[in-house]
């Protein structure tokens, strides 16, 4: 969905209606600072805060951050420390109060499950903010966008309080050297560290060669994957083999993208189905699949509970009744080189004058990847920079062309862009999956929707008398539905997925 779209009032209002509500992890920090610099109208971030375990963190950060009534219009938001592969003292404690925050607000007053989602590209606040939603129960943690095998025993160690570290990818970096980030729950939280819950680990994969090394060669135990398929919104998985492109440009998808989910079955993990599959229909196919469930996005990132601005959402709620959703997957939009579905509207990113218009900056910096100097020490340069910072950073030209800065974007579609040069407010970017073209089938008298209308019409009588799956999903049905454990712990359906 985008960074904050699924935020704690989604995540817990889908968790309330008995399934898993997911709170995207990414760019927490700077969601909280930014919510706070508004006035916190709603009092919740500073409610959160009062609840964290270290108090002396919470009173440092509403000092720097809180702004009573909230900042003027005209002023920016406060510039904040960039993520290093050493964490800033300020920067670490922020990731792990923020990610607490998210994660208590959506399981507070209930018993339901509640998730977080993290991009494994954005590896360098990954370990202080998984130690932030253990503190506060995550019950799930879901990790896609690349290999993710160190994960696991990651959990494995900060559910024990042990000291836990993670390899940095750099570019460049000498053959046998390696460059790690780590961080100590005792040292955090200055003595003695927790005993945590370790919470179930779920990978998001898009085919078997990947379940299987992630089943077989993952640091400790994956509990199920996340079978993802390319109408899905947000990152998709580049397509296998050479890289073909259709007439408008985008990643052609075929036969070496399909799942087998035979083999997948046969490790003997759960698994959901993701990509268009929200529809009663489509879920029972996914069960005859071999599935225990489906993962839901795009319906629910434009329901009243989302994050997305109002006006945004309203915008795309006409395009769906007008049936001119256009959803582009864009090779290039995304800085992680991932192919990434930008949702075509007016005065966005996805605006050809739009997207010329804004000079490139990075203030905030959470896409940039890590490459090492000729000197040997770690700097950071990301393609959607200004195209002479990142070649002389040793960047290709080439590589800056069509990039755009989710990082600003996503923030402005959820209401919190910054001010860019001459007080223009930074545009937005919408990503969304294919299934953004029927949202109207969601749409209540007026044309708002809630979470719990979602489930509801998931859960319905499903009305074709034989369910099948979407058509870009022609997945492999096993021939034996391989049993897996049981447990009160695993929902039937993971919803609010953000990516």
């Amino acid at each position: 969905m985008g960074v904050g779209v699924s935020g704690w009032e989604l995540a817990r209002a889908v968790s309330l209606a008995g399934e898993l509500g997911v709170v995207s992890g990414t760019a927490l920090a700077i969601i909280m600072a930014r919510r706070l610099q508004l006035g916190d109208l709603n009092g919740e971030m500073r409610r959160a805060l009062a609840h964290f375990p270290i108090p002396a963190i919470s009173k440092r950060i509403l000092e720097k951050y809180y702004v009573p009534g909230g900042k003027a219009a005209d002023l920016p938001f406060k510039a904040m420390p960039f993520p290093a592969i050493r964490l800033s003292q300020e920067l670490l404690e922020l990731t792990v109060a923020s990610n607490f925050a998210e994660v208590f607000l959506a399981k507070d007053g209930h018993t339901g499950l509640v998730g977080v989602n993290y991009l494994e590209k954005l590896q360098i606040p990954a370990l202080a903010s998984l130690f932030g939603a253990m503190l506060a129960g995550v019950d799930y943690v879901l990790i896609g966008a690349g290999v993710p095998r160190s994960i696991p025993g990651a959990l494995d160690r900060l559910a024990g309080g042990q000291p836990v570290q993670l390899r940095i990818d750099i570019a460049g970096l000498p053959a046998g050297e390696e460059v790690v980030s780590t961080f100590d729950p005792a040292e955090f939280c200055g003595g003695q560290a927790p005993q945590l819950l370790r919470p179930r680990f779920l990978a998001i994969i898009s085919s078997a060669t990947l379940a299987t090394a992630l089943a077989r060669k993952s640091n400790g135990h994956v509990d199920g994957f996340i079978i993802e398929g390319s109408t899905a919104g947000g990152h998709n998985a580049p397509p296998r083999g050479p890289t073909q492109l259709n007439e408008r440009g985008e990643p052609r998808y075929g036969p070496l993208d399909v799942p087998d989910l035979e083999r997948i079955g046969a490790l003997g993990l759960p698994f959901w189905l993701a990509g268009s599959y929200a529809d009663p229909e489509t879920l029972i196919a996914a069960e005859r699949l071999g599935a225990v469930g489906i993962q839901v996005g795009t319906a629910f990132a434009f329901c009243e509970e989302s994050g997305i601005t109002a006006e945004l959402k309203q915008a795309v709620k006409d395009q769906a009744a007008a049936g001119t959703v256009d959803v582009l997957t864009d090779p290039a939009a995304s800085p992680t080189g991932f192919p990434f579905k930008v949702l075509q509207m007016d005065d966005t990113l996805s605006d050809a004058a739009v997207y010329e218009s804004r000079s490139r900056r990075c203030d905030i910096g959470y896409l940039r990847s890590a490459y090492c100097k000729p000197d040997g020490s770690i700097g950071h340069r990301c393609s959607a920079e200004p195209e002479e910072q990142y070649v002389l950073k040793g960047g290709k030209i080439e590589d800056t062309c069509g990039r755009k800065c989710l990082c600003n974007g996503l923030l402005a579609t959820i209401g919190l862009g910054q001010l860019g040069a001459n007080q223009e407010p930074e545009p937005p970017i919408l990503t969304a999956g294919d299934d953004a073209a029927r949202l109207s089938r969601f749409f209540q008298p007026g044309g708002a929707y809630t979470a719990a209308d979602v489930i509801r019409y998931l859960r319905s009588e499903p009305v074709a008398e034989r369910a099948e799956a979407p058509a870009e999903l022609t997945l492999l049905r096993p021939s034996v539905v391989v049993s897996v454990h049981t447990s009160p712990r695993r929902p039937s359906a993971l919803a609010g997925l953000a990516e």
